[in-house]
Protein backbone atom coordinates (compact mmCIF):
# COMPACT_ATOMS: atom_id res chain seq x y z
CA UNK A 1 0.00 0.00 0.00
CA UNK A 2 1.60 3.36 -0.77
CA UNK A 3 2.16 6.23 1.80
CA UNK A 4 -1.02 7.91 1.04
CA UNK A 5 -3.10 4.44 1.07
CA UNK A 6 -1.95 4.07 4.36
CA UNK A 7 -3.28 6.97 5.50
CA UNK A 8 -6.44 6.88 3.95
CA UNK A 9 -7.25 3.58 5.40
CA UNK A 10 -6.71 4.40 9.10
CA UNK A 11 -7.56 7.73 9.56
CA UNK A 12 -11.28 9.17 10.56
CA UNK A 13 -11.22 12.45 12.04
CA UNK A 14 -10.21 15.02 9.60
CA UNK A 15 -9.10 18.83 11.08
CA UNK A 16 -9.85 22.37 9.81
CA UNK A 17 -7.60 25.14 9.97
CA UNK A 18 -7.10 28.29 7.74
CA UNK A 19 -3.14 28.33 9.49
CA UNK A 20 -0.99 25.52 10.68
CA UNK A 21 2.45 26.35 11.89
CA UNK A 22 4.31 22.98 10.51
CA UNK A 23 7.78 24.03 10.49
CA UNK A 24 9.64 27.67 10.35
CA UNK A 25 10.52 27.27 6.72
CA UNK A 26 7.01 26.56 5.66
CA UNK A 27 4.67 30.35 5.78
CA UNK A 28 1.79 28.81 6.23
CA UNK A 29 0.56 30.32 9.63
CA UNK A 30 0.42 33.63 10.88
CA UNK A 31 0.46 33.43 15.27
CA UNK A 32 -1.45 31.86 17.36
CA UNK A 33 -3.92 29.58 16.00
CA UNK A 34 -1.31 28.24 13.38
CA UNK A 35 1.18 27.54 16.33
CA UNK A 36 -1.37 25.83 18.05
CA UNK A 37 -2.46 23.38 15.24
CA UNK A 38 0.87 22.55 14.29
CA UNK A 39 1.75 21.46 18.40
CA UNK A 40 -1.97 19.60 17.14
CA UNK A 41 -0.23 17.95 14.83
CA UNK A 42 3.05 16.99 16.74
CA UNK A 43 0.80 15.67 19.58
CA UNK A 44 -1.55 13.76 16.81
CA UNK A 45 1.62 12.02 15.72
CA UNK A 46 2.97 11.17 19.38
CA UNK A 47 -0.31 9.35 20.43
CA UNK A 48 -0.72 7.73 17.15
CA UNK A 49 -4.25 9.56 16.42
CA UNK A 50 -6.03 8.63 13.55
CA UNK A 51 -5.90 12.45 11.91
CA UNK A 52 -5.83 14.40 8.61
CA UNK A 53 -4.90 17.46 8.73
CA UNK A 54 -5.99 20.55 5.87
CA UNK A 55 -5.32 23.99 5.24
CA UNK A 56 -4.25 26.12 2.59
CA UNK A 57 -0.94 26.04 1.16
CA UNK A 58 -0.39 30.19 1.17
CA UNK A 59 2.23 30.55 -0.46
CA UNK A 60 3.22 33.94 -0.40
CA UNK A 61 2.84 33.32 3.27
CA UNK A 62 1.75 35.80 6.18
CA UNK A 63 3.95 38.26 5.48
CA UNK A 64 8.06 39.19 6.43
CA UNK A 65 8.50 41.77 8.65
CA UNK A 66 10.96 44.52 8.24
CA UNK A 67 11.53 47.25 10.69
CA UNK A 68 12.93 50.54 9.10
CA UNK A 69 15.06 52.69 10.59
CA UNK A 70 12.17 55.19 11.54
CA UNK A 71 10.32 51.93 13.69
CA UNK A 72 7.78 51.56 11.43
CA UNK A 73 6.81 48.07 9.80
CA UNK A 74 7.06 46.96 6.39
CA UNK A 75 5.34 43.96 5.04
CA UNK A 76 6.80 41.61 2.35
CA UNK A 77 5.82 38.39 0.62
CA UNK A 78 7.42 35.72 2.83
CA UNK A 79 7.53 33.26 -0.14
CA UNK A 80 7.90 29.41 0.12
CA UNK A 81 8.42 26.86 -2.20
CA UNK A 82 5.57 23.57 -1.43
CA UNK A 83 7.49 21.01 -3.86
CA UNK A 84 10.55 21.80 -1.10
CA UNK A 85 8.99 19.78 1.76
CA UNK A 86 5.27 18.41 -0.05
CA UNK A 87 4.53 16.08 -3.00
CA UNK A 88 1.40 17.28 -5.48
CA UNK A 89 -1.26 14.51 -5.18
CA UNK A 90 -3.33 13.20 -8.19
CA UNK A 91 -6.64 14.96 -7.34
CA UNK A 92 -8.46 17.53 -7.94
CA UNK A 93 -11.76 19.32 -7.04
CA UNK A 94 -14.32 21.90 -8.39
CA UNK A 95 -16.18 24.63 -6.15
CA UNK A 96 -17.83 27.48 -7.89
CA UNK A 97 -16.98 31.12 -7.35
CA UNK A 98 -18.33 33.72 -8.77
CA UNK A 99 -20.04 31.16 -11.32
CA UNK A 100 -16.14 30.35 -12.13
CA UNK A 101 -15.26 26.61 -11.83
CA UNK A 102 -12.20 26.94 -9.24
CA UNK A 103 -10.04 23.88 -9.23
CA UNK A 104 -8.42 22.93 -5.72
CA UNK A 105 -5.27 20.64 -5.51
CA UNK A 106 -3.78 19.40 -2.51
CA UNK A 107 -0.05 19.07 -1.66
CA UNK A 108 0.47 16.05 0.87
CA UNK A 109 3.20 17.34 3.74
CA UNK A 110 4.07 14.32 6.35
CA UNK A 111 5.11 14.73 9.63
CA UNK A 112 6.87 12.24 10.33
CA UNK A 113 8.28 12.07 14.16
CA UNK A 114 10.37 9.44 14.58
CA UNK A 115 9.09 8.71 17.76
CA UNK A 116 5.59 8.54 16.69
CA UNK A 117 3.78 7.69 13.70
CA UNK A 118 3.34 9.98 10.46
CA UNK A 119 0.68 12.45 10.15
CA UNK A 120 -0.85 13.74 6.40
CA UNK A 121 -1.44 17.19 6.23
CA UNK A 122 -2.95 18.48 3.16
CA UNK A 123 -2.23 22.12 1.86
CA UNK A 124 -5.05 23.20 -0.88
CA UNK A 125 -3.43 25.10 -3.90
CA UNK A 126 -5.47 27.01 -6.61
CA UNK A 127 -2.36 28.16 -8.61
CA UNK A 128 -3.12 25.62 -11.55
CA UNK A 129 -3.08 26.24 -15.22
CA UNK A 130 -6.82 25.35 -15.58
CA UNK A 131 -8.26 28.38 -13.32
CA UNK A 132 -8.79 31.93 -14.16
CA UNK A 133 -6.16 34.28 -13.31
CA UNK A 134 -8.00 36.22 -10.95
CA UNK A 135 -8.34 32.52 -8.94
CA UNK A 136 -4.90 31.33 -9.01
CA UNK A 137 -4.07 33.49 -5.76
CA UNK A 138 -6.50 32.81 -3.79
CA UNK A 139 -4.50 30.53 -1.70
CA UNK A 140 -1.42 32.71 -1.89
CA UNK A 141 -1.96 35.13 0.95
CA UNK A 142 -2.45 34.16 4.37
CA UNK A 143 -5.19 36.50 5.77
CA UNK A 144 -4.24 38.95 2.84
CA UNK A 145 -7.02 40.86 0.43
CA UNK A 146 -10.28 42.28 1.80
CA UNK A 147 -13.18 40.22 2.70
CA UNK A 148 -14.03 39.14 -0.57
CA UNK A 149 -10.91 37.48 -1.05
CA UNK A 150 -11.61 35.87 2.72
CA UNK A 151 -14.34 34.55 1.50
CA UNK A 152 -13.34 32.75 -1.45
CA UNK A 153 -10.66 31.49 1.20
CA UNK A 154 -12.96 30.44 3.47
CA UNK A 155 -15.15 28.23 0.05
CA UNK A 156 -11.62 26.70 -0.91
CA UNK A 157 -10.96 25.90 2.86
CA UNK A 158 -14.28 24.31 4.01
CA UNK A 159 -15.80 23.08 0.51
CA UNK A 160 -12.79 22.48 -1.37
CA UNK A 161 -11.07 20.84 1.83
CA UNK A 162 -14.14 18.37 2.10
CA UNK A 163 -14.41 17.45 -1.32
CA UNK A 164 -10.68 16.77 -1.57
CA UNK A 165 -10.93 14.51 1.28
CA UNK A 166 -13.80 12.50 -0.50
CA UNK A 167 -11.89 12.60 -4.03
CA UNK A 168 -8.51 10.83 -1.78
CA UNK A 169 -11.34 8.44 -0.49
CA UNK A 170 -10.77 8.90 3.08
CA UNK A 171 -14.05 7.65 5.14
CA UNK A 172 -14.27 10.69 7.91
CA UNK A 173 -16.28 10.70 10.77
CA UNK A 174 -15.72 13.60 12.91
CA UNK A 175 -15.00 17.11 11.49
CA UNK A 176 -13.05 19.15 13.87
CA UNK A 177 -13.18 22.91 12.84
CA UNK A 178 -10.80 24.65 14.87
CA UNK A 179 -12.05 28.42 14.41
CA UNK A 180 -15.01 29.85 12.33
CA UNK A 181 -12.77 29.77 8.88
CA UNK A 182 -13.56 25.99 7.82
CA UNK A 183 -17.30 26.33 8.89
CA UNK A 184 -18.83 26.36 5.31
CA UNK A 185 -17.96 22.44 5.16
CA UNK A 186 -21.12 22.12 7.38
CA UNK A 187 -22.74 23.50 4.31
CA UNK A 188 -21.26 20.96 2.00
CA UNK A 189 -22.65 18.51 4.29
CA UNK A 190 -26.17 19.79 4.74
CA UNK A 191 -26.20 19.10 0.57
CA UNK A 192 -25.42 15.54 1.06
CA UNK A 193 -27.96 14.10 3.91
CA UNK A 194 -30.92 15.70 2.32
CA UNK A 195 -33.91 13.82 4.09
CA UNK A 196 -34.86 12.08 1.10
CA UNK A 197 -33.71 11.93 -2.55
CA UNK A 198 -37.80 13.52 -3.58
CA UNK A 199 -37.39 16.17 -1.29
CA UNK A 200 -36.61 19.71 -2.27
CA UNK A 201 -32.86 20.02 -2.23
CA UNK A 202 -31.63 22.62 0.33
CA UNK A 203 -34.75 23.72 2.04
CA UNK A 204 -35.71 23.75 5.55
CA UNK A 205 -37.69 20.46 4.82
CA UNK A 206 -34.96 18.91 2.61
CA UNK A 207 -31.81 18.72 4.65
CA UNK A 208 -31.08 16.92 7.88
CA UNK A 209 -29.13 19.05 10.05
CA UNK A 210 -28.98 16.24 12.75
CA UNK A 211 -26.85 14.54 10.33
CA UNK A 212 -24.09 17.16 10.44
CA UNK A 213 -24.14 18.00 13.74
CA UNK A 214 -23.24 14.55 14.45
CA UNK A 215 -20.34 14.75 12.35
CA UNK A 216 -19.01 17.89 13.53
CA UNK A 217 -17.21 19.41 16.50
CA UNK A 218 -15.67 23.06 16.67
CA UNK A 219 -13.35 24.81 18.72
CA UNK A 220 -13.65 29.01 18.90
CA UNK A 221 -10.84 30.75 19.50
CA UNK A 222 -12.48 34.46 19.51
CA UNK A 223 -13.73 36.76 22.45
CA UNK A 224 -13.04 39.58 20.60
CA UNK A 225 -16.85 40.35 18.36
CA UNK A 226 -14.71 41.86 15.73
CA UNK A 227 -12.75 38.61 15.16
CA UNK A 228 -15.49 36.91 14.08
CA UNK A 229 -15.60 36.00 10.18
CA UNK A 230 -19.52 38.14 9.22
CA UNK A 231 -20.05 38.44 5.56
CA UNK A 232 -22.93 39.94 3.94
CA UNK A 233 -25.43 37.61 2.09
CA UNK A 234 -25.12 39.68 -0.89
CA UNK A 235 -21.66 39.43 -0.99
CA UNK A 236 -22.24 35.15 -0.44
CA UNK A 237 -25.45 35.12 -2.89
CA UNK A 238 -22.73 36.98 -5.33
CA UNK A 239 -19.84 34.47 -4.72
CA UNK A 240 -21.22 31.16 -3.89
CA UNK A 241 -24.86 31.26 -4.97
CA UNK A 242 -25.09 28.60 -6.56
CA UNK A 243 -23.41 26.40 -3.55
CA UNK A 244 -26.94 26.71 -1.02
CA UNK A 245 -29.65 29.21 -1.45
CA UNK A 246 -29.18 32.37 1.03
CA UNK A 247 -32.99 31.56 2.39
CA UNK A 248 -31.78 28.18 3.29
CA UNK A 249 -27.92 29.79 5.30
CA UNK A 250 -30.10 32.38 7.24
CA UNK A 251 -31.82 29.48 9.05
CA UNK A 252 -28.21 28.54 10.58
CA UNK A 253 -25.79 31.48 10.08
CA UNK A 254 -28.00 34.25 11.06
CA UNK A 255 -30.24 36.82 10.03
CA UNK A 256 -28.77 39.41 9.48
CA UNK A 257 -25.31 37.87 7.81
CA UNK A 258 -23.44 35.10 7.48
CA UNK A 259 -22.14 34.64 10.59
CA UNK A 260 -19.27 31.55 10.41
CA UNK A 261 -19.28 31.42 14.19
CA UNK A 262 -22.94 31.09 14.40
CA UNK A 263 -22.98 28.23 11.61
CA UNK A 264 -20.47 26.28 13.37
CA UNK A 265 -22.23 26.50 16.38
CA UNK A 266 -25.61 25.32 15.17
CA UNK A 267 -24.55 22.53 13.05
CA UNK A 268 -21.63 21.19 15.46
CA UNK A 269 -23.06 18.54 18.02
CA UNK A 270 -19.56 19.63 20.21
CA UNK A 271 -18.74 22.98 20.65
CA UNK A 272 -15.54 24.63 23.07
CA UNK A 273 -13.50 27.44 24.13
CA UNK A 274 -9.78 26.83 24.59
CA UNK A 275 -9.80 27.92 28.72
CA UNK A 276 -12.45 28.47 31.33
CA UNK A 277 -12.60 31.93 31.15
CA UNK A 278 -12.48 31.77 27.40
CA UNK A 279 -15.76 29.50 27.26
CA UNK A 280 -17.24 31.94 30.37
CA UNK A 281 -16.60 34.90 27.77
CA UNK A 282 -18.26 32.68 24.61
CA UNK A 283 -21.53 31.58 26.32
CA UNK A 284 -22.31 35.30 27.46
CA UNK A 285 -21.37 36.07 23.50
CA UNK A 286 -23.69 33.54 22.30
CA UNK A 287 -26.14 32.46 25.08
CA UNK A 288 -27.87 29.08 25.15
CA UNK A 289 -25.12 26.91 23.51
CA UNK A 290 -23.52 24.35 25.43
CA UNK A 291 -19.85 25.90 25.26
CA UNK A 292 -17.50 23.18 26.88
CA UNK A 293 -13.77 24.14 28.06
CA UNK A 294 -10.45 22.59 26.77
CA UNK A 295 -7.52 24.54 27.62
CA UNK A 296 -4.89 25.19 25.33
CA UNK A 297 -1.64 23.46 25.66
CA UNK A 298 1.71 23.44 23.69
CA UNK A 299 4.25 20.54 22.68
CA UNK A 300 6.40 20.35 24.93
CA UNK A 301 9.09 18.81 23.00
CA UNK A 302 9.03 21.15 19.90
CA UNK A 303 9.52 24.10 22.81
CA UNK A 304 11.90 22.97 25.15
CA UNK A 305 15.04 23.93 24.73
CA UNK A 306 17.61 21.72 24.48
CA UNK A 307 19.73 22.22 27.62
CA UNK A 308 16.32 21.30 29.45
CA UNK A 309 15.25 18.60 27.13
CA UNK A 310 18.36 17.38 28.16
CA UNK A 311 17.72 17.55 31.69
CA UNK A 312 14.39 15.67 31.80
CA UNK A 313 15.38 13.06 29.15
CA UNK A 314 18.10 12.00 31.79
CA UNK A 315 15.26 12.28 34.73
CA UNK A 316 11.95 11.35 32.94
CA UNK A 317 12.40 9.04 30.17
CA UNK A 318 9.53 9.73 27.51
CA UNK A 319 8.80 12.80 29.47
CA UNK A 320 8.14 14.19 25.52
CA UNK A 321 5.40 11.84 25.31
CA UNK A 322 4.07 11.85 29.15
CA UNK A 323 4.70 15.59 30.20
CA UNK A 324 2.71 14.69 33.17
CA UNK A 325 6.18 12.96 34.72
CA UNK A 326 7.65 16.26 34.57
CA UNK A 327 5.18 17.23 37.73
CA UNK A 328 8.40 15.98 39.47
CA UNK A 329 10.98 18.60 38.36
CA UNK A 330 10.32 20.18 41.81
CA UNK A 331 13.16 17.64 42.62
CA UNK A 332 15.91 18.40 40.30
CA UNK A 333 18.72 20.14 41.43
CA UNK A 334 18.99 24.01 41.91
CA UNK A 335 22.61 23.68 39.65
CA UNK A 336 21.66 21.63 37.09
CA UNK A 337 17.87 24.92 36.85
CA UNK A 338 19.90 27.06 36.70
CA UNK A 339 23.07 26.19 34.24
CA UNK A 340 20.15 24.56 31.97
CA UNK A 341 18.25 28.28 31.97
CA UNK A 342 21.76 29.49 31.69
CA UNK A 343 22.39 28.03 28.36
CA UNK A 344 18.74 29.59 27.10
CA UNK A 345 19.57 32.44 27.96
CA UNK A 346 22.68 32.85 26.46
CA UNK A 347 21.38 32.10 22.96
CA UNK A 348 19.23 34.44 23.12
CA UNK A 349 21.57 37.50 23.79
CA UNK A 350 23.23 35.82 20.88
CA UNK A 351 20.19 36.34 18.95
CA UNK A 352 19.54 39.82 19.88
CA UNK A 353 23.52 40.73 18.62
CA UNK A 354 23.34 39.11 15.73
CA UNK A 355 19.56 40.04 14.43
CA UNK A 356 19.27 43.93 15.83
CA UNK A 357 23.46 44.64 17.31
CA UNK A 358 22.20 45.18 20.61
CA UNK A 359 24.39 43.76 23.90
CA UNK A 360 22.32 42.19 26.68
CA UNK A 361 23.91 41.03 29.71
CA UNK A 362 23.05 37.58 30.53
CA UNK A 363 23.69 38.22 34.59
CA UNK A 364 20.67 40.76 34.49
CA UNK A 365 16.87 40.05 34.46
CA UNK A 366 15.62 39.73 31.02
CA UNK A 367 12.12 40.49 30.27
CA UNK A 368 10.32 39.15 27.22
CA UNK A 369 7.17 39.61 25.33
CA UNK A 370 5.84 38.67 22.01
CA UNK A 371 2.53 38.28 20.48
CA UNK A 372 0.65 40.54 17.63
CA UNK A 373 0.77 43.80 18.01
CA UNK A 374 -2.95 44.63 19.17
CA UNK A 375 -5.05 47.19 20.95
CA UNK A 376 -6.31 44.30 23.92
CA UNK A 377 -2.82 42.90 23.53
CA UNK A 378 -1.24 46.40 25.28
CA UNK A 379 2.55 45.76 24.53
CA UNK A 380 3.30 49.50 25.22
CA UNK A 381 1.75 48.96 29.18
CA UNK A 382 4.82 48.75 30.83
CA UNK A 383 5.87 52.03 29.18
CA UNK A 384 3.19 53.84 30.51
CA UNK A 385 5.33 55.45 32.77
CA UNK A 386 8.91 55.76 31.07
CA UNK A 387 10.51 57.94 34.15
CA UNK A 388 9.51 55.43 36.67
CA UNK A 389 10.07 52.51 34.30
CA UNK A 390 13.55 54.10 34.47
CA UNK A 391 13.45 54.94 38.06
CA UNK A 392 13.12 50.91 39.06
CA UNK A 393 15.55 49.96 36.79
CA UNK A 394 18.22 52.13 38.34
CA UNK A 395 18.09 50.53 41.28
CA UNK A 396 17.39 46.77 40.01
CA UNK A 397 18.92 47.04 36.44
CA UNK A 398 17.15 44.93 34.10
CA UNK A 399 16.34 44.48 30.29
CA UNK A 400 13.54 44.01 27.99
CA UNK A 401 13.19 42.07 24.47
CA UNK A 402 10.40 42.05 22.18
CA UNK A 403 8.85 40.72 18.89
CA UNK A 404 5.87 40.69 17.04
CA UNK A 405 4.05 41.78 14.26
CA UNK A 406 0.84 44.06 13.51
CA UNK A 407 -1.47 42.88 10.98
CA UNK A 408 -0.83 44.90 7.42
CA UNK A 409 -4.53 46.68 7.91
CA UNK A 410 -4.43 47.28 11.56
CA UNK A 411 -2.74 51.08 11.53
CA UNK A 412 -3.27 51.32 15.46
CA UNK A 413 -0.99 48.22 16.08
CA UNK A 414 1.99 49.58 13.40
CA UNK A 415 1.77 52.92 15.35
CA UNK A 416 2.64 50.63 18.51
CA UNK A 417 5.56 49.42 17.06
CA UNK A 418 6.53 52.65 15.88
CA UNK A 419 6.25 53.96 19.20
CA UNK A 420 8.25 51.02 21.01
CA UNK A 421 11.05 52.24 18.86
CA UNK A 422 11.14 55.74 20.15
CA UNK A 423 10.71 54.13 23.63
CA UNK A 424 14.03 51.97 22.94
CA UNK A 425 15.76 55.61 22.31
CA UNK A 426 14.33 57.33 25.45
CA UNK A 427 15.34 54.64 27.04
CA UNK A 428 19.15 54.64 25.98
CA UNK A 429 21.65 54.44 28.64
CA UNK A 430 18.78 53.34 31.01
CA UNK A 431 16.93 50.54 30.23
CA UNK A 432 18.62 47.71 27.19
CA UNK A 433 15.54 47.34 24.87
CA UNK A 434 15.55 45.37 21.82
CA UNK A 435 12.84 44.42 19.35
CA UNK A 436 13.53 41.30 17.43
CA UNK A 437 11.91 41.74 14.08
CA UNK A 438 9.85 39.61 11.82
CA UNK A 439 8.43 37.18 14.86
CA UNK A 440 8.33 33.47 13.88
CA UNK A 441 8.67 29.84 15.42
CA UNK A 442 12.37 29.99 15.24
CA UNK A 443 12.73 33.87 17.10
CA UNK A 444 9.78 32.67 19.66
CA UNK A 445 11.41 29.53 20.56
CA UNK A 446 14.53 31.65 21.60
CA UNK A 447 12.72 34.45 23.13
CA UNK A 448 10.46 32.15 25.40
CA UNK A 449 13.44 29.52 26.25
CA UNK A 450 15.70 32.58 27.47
CA UNK A 451 13.56 35.30 29.02
CA UNK A 452 13.56 35.33 33.19
CA UNK A 453 10.26 36.54 33.23
CA UNK A 454 7.48 36.29 30.33
CA UNK A 455 4.90 39.95 30.48
CA UNK A 456 1.49 39.33 29.29
CA UNK A 457 -0.70 41.99 29.52
CA UNK A 458 -4.28 41.56 27.58
CA UNK A 459 -7.38 42.91 28.62
CA UNK A 460 -9.53 40.78 29.89
CA UNK A 461 -11.47 38.99 29.31
CA UNK A 462 -10.00 39.40 25.38
CA UNK A 463 -7.49 36.64 25.38
CA UNK A 464 -8.64 33.39 24.79
CA UNK A 465 -6.18 31.29 25.93
CA UNK A 466 -2.55 32.18 25.25
CA UNK A 467 0.16 29.58 24.57
CA UNK A 468 3.82 31.82 25.04
CA UNK A 469 3.42 31.64 28.73
CA UNK A 470 3.52 27.93 28.66
CA UNK A 471 6.03 27.44 26.79
CA UNK A 472 8.20 30.26 29.10
CA UNK A 473 7.13 27.67 31.77
CA UNK A 474 8.54 24.98 30.27
CA UNK A 475 11.73 26.14 29.93
CA UNK A 476 11.86 27.33 33.84
CA UNK A 477 10.62 31.06 32.56
CA UNK A 478 8.66 33.11 35.39
CA UNK A 479 5.12 34.60 34.46
CA UNK A 480 4.20 37.95 34.91
CA UNK A 481 0.57 38.42 33.88
CA UNK A 482 -2.89 39.75 33.93
CA UNK A 483 -5.33 37.52 35.15
CA UNK A 484 -6.76 36.02 31.53
CA UNK A 485 -6.83 32.90 29.29
CA UNK A 486 -4.56 30.21 30.37
CA UNK A 487 -2.83 31.93 33.29
CA UNK A 488 -6.13 32.35 35.39
CA UNK A 489 -5.69 28.74 35.84
CA UNK A 490 -1.94 28.83 36.25
CA UNK A 491 -1.17 31.42 38.30
CA UNK A 492 -0.76 30.54 42.13
CA UNK A 493 0.77 34.07 43.53
CA UNK A 494 4.49 33.95 44.25
CA UNK A 495 4.67 30.20 43.46
CA UNK A 496 4.20 29.97 39.53
CA UNK A 497 4.65 33.60 38.68
CA UNK A 498 2.79 36.62 39.61
CA UNK A 499 -0.35 37.90 38.49
CA UNK A 500 -1.29 41.96 37.35
CA UNK A 501 -4.29 43.28 38.36
CA UNK A 502 -7.00 41.50 39.91
CA UNK A 503 -9.02 43.49 41.13
CA UNK A 504 -12.22 43.02 39.65
CA UNK A 505 -12.20 45.69 37.41
CA UNK A 506 -10.17 44.47 33.94
CA UNK A 507 -8.02 47.32 33.28
CA UNK A 508 -7.70 49.20 36.38
CA UNK A 509 -4.57 50.58 37.45
CA UNK A 510 -2.89 47.40 35.91
CA UNK A 511 0.44 49.38 34.79
CA UNK A 512 0.44 50.82 38.58
CA UNK A 513 0.32 46.98 39.67
CA UNK A 514 2.57 45.70 37.10
CA UNK A 515 5.27 48.55 38.69
CA UNK A 516 4.65 47.35 42.11
CA UNK A 517 4.94 44.13 41.29
CA UNK A 518 7.84 44.48 39.60
CA UNK A 519 9.62 46.53 41.69
CA UNK A 520 8.79 44.96 45.35
CA UNK A 521 8.70 41.32 44.20
CA UNK A 522 10.15 40.28 40.50
CA UNK A 523 13.96 42.32 40.78
CA UNK A 524 14.18 41.78 44.83
CA UNK A 525 13.54 38.07 44.48
CA UNK A 526 15.96 37.42 41.21
CA UNK A 527 18.79 39.47 42.63
CA UNK A 528 18.50 39.18 46.81
CA UNK A 529 17.16 35.33 47.08
CA UNK A 530 18.35 33.04 44.00
CA UNK A 531 17.10 29.98 45.97
CA UNK A 532 13.72 30.84 46.07
CA UNK A 533 13.88 32.32 42.34
CA UNK A 534 15.05 28.71 41.23
CA UNK A 535 12.42 27.32 43.98
CA UNK A 536 9.88 29.28 41.63
CA UNK A 537 11.74 28.05 38.41
CA UNK A 538 10.90 24.64 39.35
CA UNK A 539 7.04 24.91 40.26
CA UNK A 540 6.84 26.66 37.19
CA UNK A 541 7.80 23.45 35.36
CA UNK A 542 6.00 21.04 38.07
CA UNK A 543 2.82 22.52 38.06
CA UNK A 544 2.15 24.46 34.70
CA UNK A 545 4.76 22.69 31.81
CA UNK A 546 3.29 19.01 33.24
CA UNK A 547 -0.29 20.15 32.76
CA UNK A 548 -0.62 22.65 30.13
CA UNK A 549 0.40 20.55 27.23
CA UNK A 550 -0.94 19.55 23.76
CA UNK A 551 -0.47 15.70 24.71
CA UNK A 552 -3.14 16.54 27.37
CA UNK A 553 -5.15 18.42 25.04
CA UNK A 554 -5.49 16.09 22.44
CA UNK A 555 -6.38 13.42 25.06
CA UNK A 556 -9.29 15.42 26.14
CA UNK A 557 -10.33 15.92 22.58
CA UNK A 558 -10.24 12.27 22.06
CA UNK A 559 -12.19 11.37 25.16
CA UNK A 560 -14.57 14.26 25.08
CA UNK A 561 -15.38 15.28 21.51
CA UNK A 562 -13.62 12.34 19.26
CA UNK A 563 -15.22 9.86 20.90
CA UNK A 564 -19.39 10.36 21.07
Amino acid sequence: MNELGSFVSRTRIAYFCMEIALRPEIHTYSGGLGILAGDTVRSCSDLGLPVVFVTLVSRAGYFRQEITPAGEQREHPDVWEPAAFARPLAAMVGVDVEGRTVWVQPWLYVHANPKGQAIPVLLLDTDLDQNDPRDRQLTHWLYGGDEVYRLKQEIVLGIGGLRVLDALGFDIETYHMNEGHAALLTVELLRRFRRSDSAPPLTANGVDPARVRDLCIFTTHTPVDAGHDRFSYDLFRHVAGKIIPVEDLRAYAGAEKLDMTRLALNLSAYVNGVAHSHAETTRAMFPGYDIRAVTNGIHSETWVHPDFAKLYEAHFPRWWHDPEMLVRADQLSDGAIWSAHAAAKADLCRRVRETVGAELDPKVPIIGFARRMTGYKRPSLIFSDVERLAAIASRRPFQIVMAGKAHPRDASGKEMIRKIHDTIDALAGKIPLAFIPNYNMTVAKSLVAGADVWLNTPLPPLEASGTSGMKAALNGGLNLSTLDGWWVEGCIDGVTGWSIGGNGTPGQDDAESLYRRLESEVLPLYYDDRARWIAMMKQAISKLASYFNSQRMMRRYATEAYIR
